[in-house]
């Protein structure tokens, strides 16, 4: 006999019956049920809330605090220059959009950092976030040109890159 949706059945022991709790001292879950004896727990409508641990001091309040969030700081996509050496070719424009495209990057709220691991070749305009001293001289030595551009600041006034001194 083929088998189709019309003749599965479920398998032996797939599926338990539920407990059946309260029902008589006899079936070995009656009386309290699995309760205990009095108590809030023992009670109809009760529930522990998450991370209460019966009147001691909670985990989170023993823990001391640690760090801090600096709201104006955002995490920014890194590139290295061997990377772009490869996936431009010369006189291309290489910025978040370019970048995002040949997935060197992922679009990160802060903008995009170009770092100076590797030699260029090519002559490129590179415009970004934050670029790192050596990747600008390399840049730079190669025939190209640095833009940089503000930083995204969502909701706050839009500040400039951090700029090199020259």
């Amino acid at each position: 006999m083929p088998m189709d949706l019309s003749n599965i059945s479920i398998a032996p022991g797939a599926r338990k019956n539920r407990k059946r709790k309260g029902r008589g001292v006899g079936s070995g879950n009656g009386k309290t049920a699995g309760r205990g004896h009095k108590g809030q727990g023992a009670r109809s409508g009760y529930s522990m809330k998450a991370g209460h641990e019966g009147g001691q001091t909670p985990l989170a309040r023993r823990l001391p605090k640690v760090g801090f969030w600096h709201e104006s700081r955002f995490p920014v996509s890194i590139v290295n220059l061997d990377d772009i050496e490869k996936a431009f070719k010369a006189g291309d424009v290489v910025n978040a959009e370019s970048l995002t495209k040949a997935k060197l990057v992922d679009p990160k709220k802060g903008g995009v950092k170009i770092l100076g691991r590797g030699e260029i070749t090519k002559k490129f305009t590179v415009a970004a976030h934050a670029i790192s001293e050596s990747a600008r001289t390399k840049i730079e030595a190669a025939g190209g040109t640095v833009e940089l551009i503000g930083l995204k600041t969502y909701g706050r006034p839009n500040k400039p890159a951090k700029r090199v001194q020259e």
